[in-house]
């Protein structure tokens, strides 16, 4: 049977009786306690332990607690470890700056035994739901990844079967057909929904940049690559943009996601003969807007009411047959905020619907 490991504290204080007395608390408190009476002692005992909990004076000699927790939490080994600090000094104004460099509590000296260890057991029961909660998202992730991988692959491998005995029809008993055709479709939905749920995943993790974007250029490639479906569905897919280059501020990988999903949208709710027209604004104040219109179902209020929700479901059907999540509203709502841009649905727009983003111009162009 392994032995549970201790809980492990570095005390950092310039008094020798303040380490022996807080240093004796702690360990008949059971925690494994390490201590340093000034900054170089401190680091030179983080480069050999790596403490749950550091409870750090203030006021030292020549580097003192304030900078000596910057330094903590500028260095990725340190910079989840909790610090309190322990200082005689009970100024306002002085425990805000302490608590503004990062440390997660501050006791006043002469201090209570009592309050010191309740204190010193809530930060290390806050540090190990942390350290449990990052475990788990690392462990969803890794596990998404590699559920996603596969059956990419397996929905792909079944999608290229059913398409070849989708084209030996007639070789097939007739009650075959309508099976394989059944299968075709169920594979690409899934397919469908796999590619949309990773889109989500990668806009959860998207280190968003905040560069000039050619948005005129972004979205006459979007438009491009959904002529094809757009004339299979009998859709006009018109864009109306400034001849004149428009740079705006954002993630040209974030930036051409919002705009793949909205006209992506559009067309996958419209009907044979409809029209969906992209307008590129000229920019004011600013600003640009880009306008995405179609004139299918639209929204009934249930719907407005829960428009940007993940896995919003909401009323209007696709009307190809294809697959839809409710994923795809949630990710570019999050995409335009990280982007310090915005999204509303047009209030009064006739029939259909029409989202207007509002996208900051790059300060060069403005």
């Amino acid at each position: 049977m392994n032995t549970p490991r201790r809980e492990s504290i570095l005390i950092v204080d310039d008094q020798e009786e303040n380490l022996r007395v807080v240093g004796n608390v702690l360990t008949l408190m059971h925690y494994e306690v390490f201590l340093a009476s000034n900054a170089e002692e401190a680091f030179l005992q983080l480069a050999q332990h790596s403490p749950d909990l550091i409870l750090l004076d203030v006021m030292m000699p020549e580097i003192d607690g304030l900078t000596v927790c910057v330094r903590l939490k500028s260095h990725p080994r340190w910079a989840d470890i909790p610090v309190i600090f322990l200082s005689a000094d009970d100024d306002k104004n002085s425990i805000v700056q302490a608590l503004e460099t990062g440390g997660v509590d501050y006791v006043t000296k002469p201090f209570n035994r009592a309050e010191l260890v309740s204190r010193v057991r809530t930060q290390l029961a806050l540090k190990h739901a942390r350290d449990r909660l990052r475990a788990l998202a690392e462990d969803k992730d890794e596990i998404l990844g590699i559920l996603a991988h596969d059956l990419k692959n397996s929905l792909a491998g079944m999608k290229l079967s059913a398409g070849l005995l989708q084209t030996k029809n007639t070789e097939l008993p007739p009650a075959c057909s309508p099976l394989v055709d059944n299968i075709m479709d169920a594979t690409e939905r899934m397919l469908a929904f796999m590619q949309e749920f990773l889109a989500n995943q990668r806009a959860e993790h998207l280190q968003i940049k905040h560069i000039p974007v050619s948005i005129g250029d972004v979205l006459a490639r979007v438009i491009s690559r959904h002529q094809a479906v757009a004339q299979v569905k009998k859709i006009t897919l018109t864009a109306h943009i400034p001849k004149f280059p428009i740079h705006v501020t954002g993630d040209p990988e974030g930036v051409s996601q919002v705009l793949e999903n909205l006209v992506s949208n559009a067309i996958k709710f419209s009907s044979s003969g409809c029209e969906v027209v992209v307008t590129l604004d000229h920019p004011v104040a600013g600003v640009v807007k880009c306008h995405v219109r179609d004139n299918g179902p639209g929204f009934t209020a249930d719907d407005r009411a829960r428009l940007f929700r993940r896995y919003g479901r909401l009323s209007a059907q696709p009307t190809g047959h294809e697959s839809s999540t409710g994923l795809g509203l949630f990710i570019v709502k999050r995409l335009v905020d990280a982007m310090s841009g915005s999204i509303i649905l047009a209030e009064n727009c006739g029939s259909g619907s029409e989202f207007i983003i509002s996208w900051p111009l790059a300060h060069s162009h403005s």
